[in-house]
């Protein structure tokens, strides 16, 4: 496990609306990502609009992204869920078919779409990531999404 946790951009002013979207499937370990997210979300951009739309799975988090990335104003979108491995290959073969889908999403509609959805080997890695603070990846996810939002506003601003 990487330990470079990306360090707090500074507070975002003008007013931005970042969706969540989190699978219901390994619901205690989700709402971990969702609560850290929310809170650095709200901690580095007071005005922000923040809503959050949840889904069955981890497999159903693509296509409520895609629609979100094709509404205007929306200036990134976290993509929270958690797949833990088990006996067969389904969670590995669900974990890249969402990773192809929100890339393809994040790049055709230029909308930053932040990849969250995390697959793991077992509980006490999902716990490590999800429910504690040191290195919490949904911390780490709204971090990113502020950053990447204010990179793409000054980028259309400057193009």
């Amino acid at each position: 496990m990487s330990t470079a946790v990306p360090t707090r951009p500074r507070m975002v002013g003008p007013r931005r609306t970042y969706v969540i979207v989190a699978s219901q499937f390994n619901a205690a370990f989700v709402q971990g990502l969702v609560d850290h997210a929310a809170k650095e979300l709200n901690a580095l951009a007071p005005n922000a609009q923040i809503l959050l739309r949840q889904v069955p799975g981890a497999f159903e988090i693509p296509i409520v992204v895609q629609e979100f990335a094709r509404q205007e104003n929306i200036h990134a979108i976290l993509a929270l869920g958690v797949l833990i491995e088990g006996e067969t290959s389904h969670a590995r073969l669900v974990a890249q078919a969402v990773t192809d889908s929100l890339q393809r999403i994040a790049l055709e509609t230029r909308v930053p779409v932040i990849h969250g959805v995390l697959h793991v080997e077992n509980e006490d890695q999902a716990r490590v990531r999800c429910l504690e603070e040191e290195h919490n990846r949904g911390t780490e996810a709204a971090r990113a999404a502020v950053q990447t939002a204010q990179l793409m506003v000054d980028l259309k601003a400057r193009f």
